[in-house]
């Protein structure tokens, strides 16, 4: 091997929401190439969105993606509601919360229990998985399900909601619902906390690597939603300066965007960039828990963000069933509206992390240029980065091993690809 070139090529990614692969390419024991594929074909969402009014923007992002689409409804309307002049009103607020929070319990509970955790146990599958820890399985279930009725509850359905609009709601539920869904979250809290305990005491592989962090900041809350963003660098800026901080690039092994934040090689958002910016503004209980299990930020191992996502279902539960129990049912369910020209950013955090929108909208209230910036397109650096430093190890491992880790690591991110999954063969190459 040191004398030659080796190449580890891992064609089609496994538990992850669409198609993508990885090459590792060596020239002695130097790793030479890090290369992240995407080719999900490139769908062309903004180009779609031109010429179509400012009011369905919400509603066709949302079809970006099955998984988050609470995200792409949220962060659409801020945008929209930022260039139209939209005050939202506090039951709107917590409406949205209550949204957000079943889509983080949905999504977070499903990349814990069923995608990544077979990765630290070493088995194949969720099913796999079930029969050695069938209660947990269950209970991560439970939990889903919890998040996934939020969302039913809040936005009509549990997939691609559809009682969302720019401005609020199309109707609220009623307070028999809303009373019956707080309380089966807050029964849910325990079992989230077995699932986390649980998931402590998995072996996670040794890769201390400092990264900048990125995340929204929202005044006295762990962020849903808000109109700032704050880094680990330093900076805090508005929501309209993104354009100015974030600059996409494409490159050619990849059909989705390459982001930079201030010209940094890498950095990161999702789980680990909110827990380490805005570990101070979640809930006491948790803050205690988190000493407990000795998951006290900064976490800078990326495989440890499975921890932090199950610190992060537990303020949802807690949040969402909060907030149904304060939504006014009698209450306007949304604000006037009125179309004109403008230009509006909005931003928020899905699962992944954060997720960009920005539309200028003009007078006859149609989109003129719309931009989406998802966290997987600003993660791909950071991702190879971490591959990067593994390399040294995967070079060393037999393709079995390697394979594993090198997906493991990708699925640390939960990248959101699109929502198709494949499984994976590895080919490794050795040249004299």
């Amino acid at each position: 091997m040191s004398d030659g070139t080796r190449t580890i090529a891992v064609d089609h990614l496994a538990r992850v929401e669409g198609e993508g692969a990885l090459t590792l390419r060596y020239r002695g024991e130097a790793i030479e190439t890090v290369e992240l594929r995407i080719f999900e074909p490139p769908r062309f969402f903004e180009a779609f969105l031109r010429g179509r009014s400012a009011l369905e923007a919400p509603d066709i992002t949302a079809r970006i993606c099955g998984i988050c689409p609470v995200a792409y409804l949220m962060s659409a309307c801020a945008a929209v509601e930022g260039a139209l002049g939209v005050q939202i009103s506090d039951n709107t607020r917590r409406m949205r919360q209550l949204l957000y929070a079943g889509e983080w319990i949905e999504s977070h509970a499903l990349h814990m229990v069923m995608l990544h955790a077979p990765d630290f146990l070493g088995v194949a599958d969720v099913m796999e998985l079930a029969r050695d820890h069938g209660p947990l399985v269950k209970a991560g279930l439970r939990v889903k399900k919890a998040g996934n009725a939020a969302v039913a509850l809040s936005g009509g359905r549990e997939v691609h909601p559809i009682n969302v609009k720019v401005g609020g709601f199309y109707k609220l539920p009623d307070r028999a619902r809303l009373d019956a869904l707080a309380a089966e979250m807050e029964a849910c809290i325990p079992l989230a906390e077995a699932l986390l305990r649980w998931v402590a005491t998995f072996h996670f592989p040794d890769l201390e690597r400092p990264s900048t962090w990125l995340a929204v900041h929202e005044d006295g809350a762990y962020p849903f939603m808000g109109d700032q963003l704050i880094s680990s660098a330093g900076h805090r800026f508005p929501v309209a300066d993104f354009p100015g901080h974030v600059v996409e690039e494409h490159v050619a092994r990849s059909n989705a965007l390459h982001a930079r934040l201030d010209g940094l090689e890498d950095y990161q958002v999702g789980p680990l960039a909110r827990y380490n910016l805005g570990f101070d503004k979640l809930p006491d209980n948790l803050k205690r828990l988190a000493d407990e299990l000795g998951i006290l930020p900064p976490i800078q191992n990326p495989f440890r963000s499975i921890l932090v996502r199950g610190i992060e279902v537990l303020y949802a539960l807690q949040q969402g069933a909060a907030a149904a129990r304060a939504i006014d049912c009698s209450a306007a369910p949304n604000a006037p509206v009125t179309l004109r020209e403008g230009l509006g950013h909005g931003v928020t955090e899905a699962p992944r992390g954060t997720l960009y929108h920005r539309y200028d909208i003009g007078p006859d209230g149609l989109i003129r240029f719309a931009d989406i910036v998802p966290p997987t397109s600003q993660n791909q650096r950071c991702i190879e980065a971490d591959l990067r430093a593994l390399a040294p190890r995967l070079r060393t491992e037999s393709d079995a091993v390697a394979k594993h880790l090198a997906e493991q690591a990708i699925r640390n991110y939960d990248p959101c690809i699109s929502c198709a999954t494949h499984f994976l063969d590895l080919q490794r190459e050795q040249l004299a």
